[in-house]
């Protein structure tokens, strides 16, 4: 009988890699190669790393130590179903996790570049109303290396489609809240920006949370390089609290305060979401609140317009109300952009996600 779990060699940073080497016996050095065949070339599992040309001590090591009822494994997701959608610019995976859970993963195009949107849970446990994830509640966190293998598969699409072109931009705005799984996003992050492998700059990744206040105040304490993004979508207590249930636990006020202080003590500009939802959020009154509790603050404010869902009525703002609501805040001084919408069709969008196949 066993007695081991079996650990993904994805979960692994390249100094912790050299010491799972070195303690089998072979000379940590080789970890170098290894790690660029994992995260450089992400090549897609064991027989691509045995068809390498590796050193012979490299090589024995895999052959012994990786792969099914062995020590290591590598997160590669099966993919489940691939869809395109019309805007020609977007691409939704939904993939198969090693014990069957599923996600969906998010691949954009821009002018200039492409970008990753990544889940980091099985579900959601913020429950925010008109969010689908939200809707099918948490299941379960995603280790590190089933985070970084989201890339990997978006990497490998993208080269298939637009030989060389590169990933260049991550948001972590898929299925889950990344501050919710703070220890294995961080670390993640770490594998994706390490300029040794995947090479993603951490001015290029964006953190967006649903404003979980300890994870906040935990990413100034910390210095993390990586761009903060609030999903706000209520300037007053009860206006949040009938949208974003978690305000209950972190009221407004002290969400409010933690973004001051890691804009104070990070010098970094911080990006709030704005869902616009017709007659629940969408007000010049509104407008005016959310603008007082940004003053002082170096804040640019993102307006998305709702996206729907099953499980939630609302409806989108009429777009003379979203221009209203627009006006007001850049008259305050905020600047106040439009997400550019992709992949609605498809149930791309904010939102969205919901790891169902076939419903599309």
């Amino acid at each position: 009988m066993s007695n081991f779990s079996p650990q993904s060699l994805h979960d692994l940073d390249l100094s912790t890699l050299r010491g799972v080497l070195a303690a089998d016996g072979v000379n940590p050095h080789h970890a170098a190669a290894l790690w660029r065949a994992l995260h450089r070339e992400g090549l897609p599992g064991r027989e691509a790393l045995l068809a390498s040309s590796f050193l012979p001590p490299l090589h024995r090591w895999i052959e012994t130590s990786v792969g099914e009822g062995k020590r290591w494994f590598l997160d590669a997701p099966e993919p489940v179903e691939e869809i395109p959608s019309t805007d020609g610019l977007t691409r939704k995976f939904l993939l198969r996790l090693a014990d069957g859970q599923t996600v969906e993963t998010v691949l954009m195009g821009y002018e200039g570049r492409h970008t990753v949107c990544l889940s980091t849970q099985a579900g959601c446990a913020m429950g925010c109303v008109f969010c689908a994830t939200g809707q099918m509640g948490f299941v379960r966190h995603l280790r590190p290396g089933e985070i970084v293998a989201q890339v990997h598969h978006a990497r490998r699409v993208l080269r298939s489609l637009e030989p060389g072109k590169r990933v260049r931009n991550l948001v972590l705005m898929g299925m889950g809240e990344p501050l919710h799984n703070y220890e294995a996003v961080m670390q993640a992050l770490g594998i994706i920006s390490d300029t040794r492998g995947i090479a993603i700059g951490p001015a290029r990744i964006a953190i967006s949370t649903v404003g979980v206040v300890p994870g906040i105040r935990r990413l100034a304490e910390e210095g993390c390089p990586y761009r903060l993004a609030v999903s706000l979508h209520g300037s007053s207590e009860e206006e949040r609290g009938a949208l974003v249930p978690v305000s209950k636990r972190w009221p407004l006020a002290e969400l409010m305060a933690a973004c001051r202080d890691y804009g104070r003590d990070t010098g970094k500009r911080i990006f709030f979401e704005w869902t616009l939802i017709e007659g629940k959020n969408d007000s010049p009154e509104t407008a005016a609140r959310l603008a007082a509790l940004l003053q002082g603050m170096d804040a640019h404010v993102n307006l998305i317009p709702l996206n729907p869902t099953q499980g939630y009525g609302g409806a989108e703002s009429h777009p003379e109300s979203a221009r209203r609501f627009q006006k007001v805040l850049r008259e305050a001084g905020f600047p106040c952009t439009f997400r550019q919408r992709r992949g609605i069709d498809v149930e791309a969008g904010c939102g969205m996600l919901r790891r169902v196949a076939g419903r599309s």
